[in-house]
């Protein structure tokens, strides 16, 4: 990582010097260390608790005309110093954007310890980075730039290491993951990415609760996890001494609900499935379903075409896309497509009929993955999968297997198959619905067959869950499930998984200069 720093010349130009070209991380934060022990000295508190900013930087420049002449106070982080003899500029960052602060030496107050505030003579104590307060009147420079006419300057933090000033300067991926803070700093469309991830999920909250919906948190423990087909986490709870699974899926629970008697449900939270990184996967990652008593899955895909416009709509403000070199156009009406037909035509096997060699056959010549513990099941889904990364969509894909799929109502039509629907965007699946299997013993027979492929081997298939039995026996009404992952938001960004969350997981590393500060402590 290389690191700038602004310093002035007795010619009050700005000079950008490099950590290398100057020294390391660590003489910095000296020299910061010794600027602080200096604010200390002359009675100054380096990090008050109160600030009294009353405008945005953006606000005052978008709305000058009206502000021009008023008194303000503006707060952020100094983003650059320049010093020309009794005149200074600074550039201030705040969420919004940037202004400019213009200090004069006779109308810059002094310093006053009991306001915390800072004069010209102690400007040198500043560095880029820092956060500060300033009070004035906006003004046009003789230049033309909006400033704020800064009266009295306020020190809020003394920041002890640079930031980097320029995305050059902060290249790295895996320094970026792990300094995901600076990494917001320095790349804006990084830090605006969250933003637009926390419309994706408000706009999903929006759609639910202005069509009847409430959001009920469901436990994240659970003695038996389902809902998917993937392998959880273990912990263990000492209060109990008893071991706990993370939810792989918020499903279960929500279904309980229905049969509690609530209609309309929903949950966003975490899940989390024990399985490696990919573009499209991480082993955390926030996710929602909702479930729809009386409604079926022709209700769910006629509902979700309408959500999904809005969210997109909410969060990017377009329906029409360039995924992955596709061209996505999301506001007209979806294909539907019948899983067996799609397999059929493409590979000419037949997934109720065939067996488990005819799909290890078809496996091999198209040159995907035959495990040592391949199942009919998990080999089919491998083949639709090579089918699915060059849809381009929106489509749907209905009638899939009940063997792929069991926890979904059987289809009156077709036995063989469920009433589930799955949208596929741009090469992905991007959701998962279903007329949500209510007869008990059906139930209890699809989870007897999931436990006998894990005790086969396979740590991804269901596990029995006799409450959830239970519950049915009590009765549950016919009800419609759905549930999607923010890989929607990731797709739609047009970003990897790690890219797509603001703290991904990575290995625990400390690096050296962290060492070299801390020597005495352990790490």
């Amino acid at each position: 990582m290389v690191i700038e720093r602004a310093k002035i010349n007795k010619s009050g130009r700005t000079i950008c010097y490099t950590m290398t070209d100057m020294a390391t991380l660590k003489d910095f934060r000296d020299e910061r260390l010794r600027k602080l022990q200096d604010l200390r000295d002359l009675g100054l508190n380096p990090y008050p608790a109160t600030s009294h900013r009353t405008h945005m930087s953006s606000d005052i420049i978008s709305n000058f005309d009206n502000i021009e002449g008023q008194t303000v106070t503006v707060a952020g982080r100094i983003m650059g110093i320049r010093k020309f003899g009794k005149l200074a500029f600074i550039v201030l960052k705040d969420f919004s954007g940037q202004i400019q602060l213009f200090l004069q030496s006779d109308n810059l107050e002094k310093l006053n310890v009991d306001n915390n505030q800072l004069g010209i003579d102690q400007l040198p104590l500043l560095d880029s980075g820092d956060f500060i307060e300033a009070t004035g009147k906006v003004i046009k420079s003789k230049t033309g730039e909006i400033s704020v006419d800064t009266t009295n300057l306020r020190l809020l933090t003394k920041s002890l290491r640079p930031m980097p000033t320029q995305v050059e300067g902060f290249t790295n991926k895996e320094e970026r993951m792990r300094r995901r803070y600076v990494d917001m700093n320095v790349n804006l469309d990084v830090r605006d990415r969250f933003v637009r991830r926390s419309k994706f999920w408000q706009a999903t909250r929006d759609f639910l609760n202005q069509h009847g919906f409430i959001e009920i948190n469901i436990p994240v423990l659970e003695h038996t996890t389902g809902g998917a087909d993937a392998t959880p986490f273990v912990t263990h709870m000492d209060a109990l001494d008893h071991d706990f699974y993370l939810r792989i899926s918020h499903e279960l629970p929500l279904k309980r609900l229905i049969g509690a008697g609530y209609e309309k449900v929903y949950d966003i939270g975490p899940r989390f499935r024990n399985e490696n990184y990919s573009d499209e996967h991480l082993p955390e990652h926030v996710a929602m379903e909702w479930y729809w008593a009386y409604a079926n899955w022709q209700d769910g895909m006629k509902f979700m075409e309408d959500m999904y416009k809005f969210i997109l709509d909410k969060t990017f403000g377009t329906l029409q896309f360039k995924l992955d070199g596709k061209d996505v156009d999301m506001s007209g009406e979806w294909e539907v497509w019948d899983y067996a037909t799609v397999i059929k035509d493409r590979y000419g096997l037949d997934v109720y009929e065939s067996s488990l060699e005819d799909v290890k056959k078809a496996l091999v010549e198209n040159k995907l993955e035959v495990e040592q513990t391949e199942n009919r099941a998990r080999g089919i889904d491998k083949l639709w999968k090579n089918i699915r990364k060059d849809v381009v969509g929106p489509v749907w894909l209905i009638n899939t297997p009940k063997f792929i799929s069991p926890l979904s109502k059987s289809n009156p039509d077709d036995e063989r198959s469920v009433e589930r629907f799955q949208p596929i965007i741009a090469g992905s699946e991007l959701g998962n619905g279903f007329s949500e299997l209510n007869d008990p013993i059906d139930q209890l027979n699809r989870f007897v067959e999931q436990q006998g492929m894990r005790e086969a081997g396979d740590d991804e298939a269901m596990m029995l869950d006799i409450d959830f039995v239970e519950m049915l026996e009590y009765g549950m009404p016919p009800a419609c499930g759905w549930g999607f992952s923010e890989r929607v938001f990731w797709i739609f960004e047009g970003v990897s998984a790690r890219e797509g969350v603001p703290f991904p997981q990575l290995r625990s590393e400390i690096d050296s200069t962290t060492r070299e500060i801390y020597p005495d402590i352990k790490l």
